[in-house]
């Protein structure tokens, strides 16, 4: 990574750190341990990946970051409802997430979904207080994230995932969850971001092609650190999906066709970015950060 986008991250981290404080209850407000789950598991030390991504794609778009920031943080507060609800027994039955144990670990399996149910509540409410571009209303934010969060893309995907345990998967069937289950809500980043900033038709597309493709990408390579790594450089518990009898990419594509797989991916991606030209360098900057984990 660039000296020049490690700052970038680390400035736009802190910012979104900053908004997502400033817009949670305290865990001083009333009931307090509803409020105490949700920064514990919000500010356990997530990458955020996905408010970053909307951010430089309003900036790609010609927009800025303070146009972007609550639909950034709203984002941000869908994904991490998805983890602790992903987290718990009756679903990937996780103990560690973020290098830190799980929101059911610490408040109890009843806090946790409330914290997730939560959380989710508060994505919607702050994405309503987003200003209006000149071509997309609030009201189309509020459906472009709901869409990506609902039973067709995010839930869907958790779905045909639970669906799918203990059987050997097609290469078109796990592709179907992982677009769903990934690839959904960081599609949703990216456009969301770019409607803050009044994005064209052909830009939407655009970021649509490059968060579908990196997504998936993502995915990938995900899943072969899951069966090369250890739990302790993942920050979470490797080899758990070969454990549950998972199918994963390695599992049905093979370990060096999920690789090859990845880089046609990641191709794929950073060529989405041209319509962009210069705007569109801290996009391609991030996705090549992202896609160079060491297998």
């Amino acid at each position: 990574m660039s000296g020049d986008l490690k700052d970038y991250l680390k400035t736009v981290v802190s910012h979104v750190d900053t908004a997502l404080d400033d817009y949670l209850p305290f865990p001083g407000e009333a009931p307090g341990a509803i409020h105490e789950a949700m920064r514990y598991t919000i500010f356990a030390g997530g990458k955020r990946l996905r408010p970053v991504l909307c951010i430089a794609a309003a900036e790609a778009c010609g927009g800025t970051e303070t146009l972007a920031i609550k639909a950034a943080c709203a984002v941000e507060l869908m994904h991490t409802y998805s983890l602790v609800h992903d987290d718990l027994p009756c679903m990937d039955d996780d103990d560690l997430r973020r290098g830190r144990p799980t929101c059911h670990k610490v408040y109890g399996e009843g806090m946790a979904v409330l914290c997730g149910d939560a959380l989710l509540t508060e994505s919607f409410t702050l994405l309503a207080k987003s200003e209006p571009s000149e071509g997309y209303t609030v009201g189309e934010m509020i459906s472009e994230l709901a869409v990506a969060g609902g039973s067709r893309k995010l839930i869907g995907g958790q779905v045909l995932d639970l669906e799918g345990e203990g059987q050997q998967l097609s290469k078109e069937q796990l592709l179907a969850i992982h677009e769903a289950k990934t690839g959904a809500l960081l599609v949703s980043a990216l456009r969301l971001g770019g409607m803050t900033a009044n994005a064209s038709a052909k830009q939407l597309a655009a970021l649509s092609d490059f968060g579908y493709s990196l997504g998936l990408a993502f995915q990938v390579i995900d899943d072969i650190l899951d069966v090369t790594q250890t739990t302790k450089s993942l920050g979470k518990t490797a080899g758990k999906d070969v454990a549950a009898n998972k199918s994963t990419y390695p599992s049905v594509w093979g370990l060096e066709e999920s690789k090859k797989e990845a880089e046609r991916l990641t191709r794929d991606a950073l060529n989405a970015l041209e319509i962009f030209g210069e705007r569109g360098v801290r996009l391609r900057e991030i996705a090549e950060w992202m896609l160079a984990r060491e297998y």
